[in-house]
């Protein structure tokens, strides 16, 4: 049992691997460094990331106000986040999106969200299982 001619490691010729994310906005996949994360901390916290390193559950959306749009009416963002996004965090997002580039132009300092705002997930009323008792 000998090679097979498959070569082991990251050769020259390999493409570097680009992970892809769904924009809430028109569902389309795109690369993760083209899109604008928003995220909330562990500590509850809503902020646009554009590092996209940032600790916490994010959602992308694509740098265009259609789709900034469709995600803030559609309810998709918060869906996304579990949790109410303010106004604050959405003017924020508005202006990184404007420009086309959706960077911050200073980093953004974090919203606190308040727990009575968490948003239940579909299908529940107070975000428990239904099934267990």
């Amino acid at each position: 049992m000998g090679s097979r001619g498959m070569t082991h490691g990251k050769g020259p010729g390999r493409p570097k691997h680009q992970p892809l994310r769904t924009c809430l906005g028109c569902g389309q996949k795109k690369p993760k460094r083209e899109l604008v994360r928003v995220v909330r901390t562990p500590s509850g916290a809503i902020e646009v990331d554009p590092t996209g390193r940032k600790a916490g559950r994010g959602a992308y959306v694509c740098p265009g106000e259609s789709c900034l749009r469709t995600a803030v009416r559609g309810r998709r963002l918060e869906r996304a986040l579990e949790v109410a996004v303010p106004e604050e965090v959405l003017d924020l997002l508005a202006k990184a999106v404007s420009d086309g580039t959706g960077r911050v132009a200073e980093p953004s300092r974090p919203v606190e969200t308040p727990r009575a705002s968490r948003v239940s997930p579909p299908g529940t009323r107070s975000g428990r299982d239904p099934l267990k008792g």
